[in-house]
């Protein structure tokens, strides 16, 4: 079994090392025994040379540039032999079993959901991994703690697409807090309120409006969530229920919409994996072919529409339900109401919803407008570095983009694809929740309806309620960078990545995924590990097994679509996902009651997604048919299994 080494260098190595004047650096810390690593060393006296260097009896040519020399090796032993122009230095190293890297995740997860408290189960996790990654000892149990803040929190800060989220959902959550105040969320829930006449029909509006804005997962789950909850609050929806259509109708729309800030992500990592095995077929016709495989992301809007229309749970989510339709919730309601009275709409206010649609239309608009403009930059800087020149505009940069597809002709929608696929989606959330902030405080100025400080105070108390929901995501990023740091997912994937036929990978591929996203909270991390593994992992073994180039590429189209899926499928399940802790946060749902009410769902849609993976698409039924068939096995689980709720 491969092992973990954990690399620790000696103290004193700049004092052993006289007679050149050497340093060794080790560039990665934690590495499988068996694979390469990289040794980094320093010298005073090489500012550009090359020179020999002996590790564990292995001759290697090391060049130098300003001082700087890189090594790969690979350790083998717990005793590192370095000899350079006969100048000889020892590496003492730390040899442990990978199965210590799911300890960190596999804590939290277990804690968030035996004690219901989230925020201390993420420290745990996150000190168990510092704890195993500086060496396990009494004496290091400080070091770990102290460097939950050092190594862990300060550095998920450091990181701008971090920073953006937490600016976005901050500024989403002030705007929110306006736009009620003003009386223009009241307004909303009073038009929706035509439409959305009875739970049923509330969760339909709910469900429509998560696929109507598709284009960003974020933006999606913030914006839905925030504007109707009223809604259904008014009809007694549970929470619970909310956070669940919130979650689910954002990630599946965003991966599989062919225009969404997903799209770029996704045609980087295919293109790359289908260029290092040689296949000429172009990312985006590869994506495009891979929905026929979608069956994850799909089959959980169909599931959803047939929980709502015959209203109908079961598990969790039918207790949350029943419990919503209680007395004993409407007591809650009003003491939560009570809570939060200072986002209550000021007294004799005139109730008006374009207080509120405005702002909301304005985070949409200028998102989209943000992606367009930053996909046409970034564009237009790929284009330059294919020496094509052209003006920087966006329609002289669409007239060009055939160049970055590399191919003669394409299409309107493959086009918007690259524009969008380029963009900066953080950039987008940003301009896009501030002017909707802005909007919304300058209507309520200019309407003479709160004052200029009466609005920046409403912001303020809206800050403040997204507060508990912004430390759990933070603790959750850091947890994600503990993982990263302990090669979590690599070991996992090394698990189930040996000899396998080519017709169970596809399956495999998605309970992997699954897996992997499961225990990191990430889908896009779980993407960029698994795509450049599984699509060239699948070609071959899909080529030594004889398979023709038609079968192989239809493995691989399967393969593409599952990774997505099975991503997607696991941030559901997981408590410590950076998308369901934004469901919880939009809907105002305790976050372990949301993850809760939703794993069986996800569950269900998740098996026969499995079952259609590996059964049906082996016994070459066509990919329409095996959508009806999962549509139909869906239809039965809610029909016969369900349990009715009275509206």
């Amino acid at each position: 079994m491969k092992k973990y080494v954990l690399l620790v260098l000696l103290l004193g190595i700049h004092s052993l090392l006289w007679s050149q004047n050497y340093t060794f650096q080790l560039q990665d810390q934690l590495v499988f025994e068996g694979q390469k690593t990289k040794l980094e060393i320093y010298s005073s006296d090489i500012a550009n040379n090359s020179t020999r260097i002996t590790i564990n009896e292995v001759n290697q040519i090391v060049h130098f540039k300003n001082g700087r020399g890189e090594v790969d090796f690979i350790p083998s032993s717990e005793i590192i032999t370095i000899n350079i122009d006969a100048t000889q230095q020892e590496l003492t190293i730390r040899i442990i079993s990978p199965w210590w890297s799911i300890i960190p995740p596999l804590l939290a997860i277990l804690f968030a959901l035996i004690f219901q408290e989230v925020i201390i189960s993420l420290v745990i996790g996150i000190f168990s991994g510092a704890f195993i990654y500086v060496g396990f000892g009494f004496e290091n149990i400080l070091v770990a703690l102290s460097s939950i803040f050092e190594h862990y929190i300060i550095p998920s800060l450091y990181n701008t697409g971090h920073l953006s989220v937490i600016l976005f959902s901050l500024t989403i959550g002030g705007m929110v807090a306006v736009i009620s105040k003003n009386g223009g969320m009241a307004g909303v829930v009073n038009v929706l309120s035509n439409y959305a006449k009875s739970s049923r029909s509330s969760q339909l509006v709910t469900w429509i409006l998560g696929i109507l804005v598709f284009f960003d997962d974020y933006a999606n789950t913030l914006v839905v969530g925030n504007t109707m909850r009223p809604v259904t609050d008014k009809f007694n929806v549970s929470r619970e229920k909310l956070a669940y259509i919130v979650d689910s109708t954002a990630a599946p729309v965003a991966s599989i919409a062919f225009v969404t800030t997903w799209i770029g992500a996704q045609l980087g990592y295919i293109n790359d994996a289908r260029l290092s095995i040689g296949i000429e077929e172009g990312a985006y016709s590869i994506f495009i072919n891979s929905l026929q495989y979608a069956f994850y992301p799909i089959l959980t809007l169909f599931f959803m529409f047939f929980i709502i229309y015959f209203k109908k749970d079961f598990g969790p989510m039918y207790k949350a339900e029943v419990k919503s339709k209680s007395l004993e919730l409407t007591t809650k309601t009003v003491v939560e109401s009570e809570e939060l009275k200072k986002l209550n709409p000021k007294e004799n206010t005139k109730i008006n919803y374009w207080n509120a649609l405005l702002p909301v239309l304005t985070v949409i608009i200028v998102t989209i407008i943000g992606l367009l403009i930053t996909g046409k930059e970034n564009s237009l800087t790929l284009l330059n570095e294919k020496g094509i020149v052209c003006d920087n505009s966006l329609i002289a940069v669409w007239q060009n983009l055939n160049h970055i597809a590399e191919t003669n002709s394409i299409s309107f929608f493959r086009k918007l694809g690259i524009i969008i696929g380029n963009s900066d989606s953080y950039i987008a959330l940003l301009w896009s929740s501030f002017f909707g902030l802005l909007i919304a405080i300058v209507m309520s100025v200019v309407q003479r309806i709160l004052t200029l400080k009466e609005s920046i105070e409403s912001m303020i108390d809206g800050i403040k309620t997204m507060l508990p929901a912004i430390i759990v995501l933070i603790l959750a990023w850091s947890l994600a960078l503990i993982t990263e740091h302990l090669h979590t997912a690599d070991f996992l994937t090394s698990l189930f990545s040996d000899k396998i036929s080519p017709y169970w990978i596809p399956a495999i591929t998605f309970i992997l995924a699954a897996i992997v996203s499961f225990s990191t909270g990430s889908s896009w991390g779980t993407m960029a590990i698994l795509y450049p593994l599984m699509i060239p992992a699948t070609w071959s073994i899909a080529s030594n097994s004889g398979l023709s180039q038609e079968e192989t590429m239809q493995l691989i189209y399967n393969v593409v679509s599952v990774v997505l899926a099975g991503s997607v499928f696991g941030d559901h399940c997981s408590p410590i996902s950076d998308t369901t802790i934004l469901s919880s946060l939009a809907s105002q749902c305790d976050h372990i009651s949301h993850v809760k009410t939703q794993l069986p769902y996800a569950i269900t849609v998740g098996s026969v997604s499995i079952f259609i993976a590996l059964v049906l698409v082996n016994l070459g039924i066509p990919w329409y048919f095996n959508y009806l068939i999962g549509i139909g096995i869906l239809y039965g689980i809610v029909r016969f299994f369900g349990k009715n709720i009275v509206a």
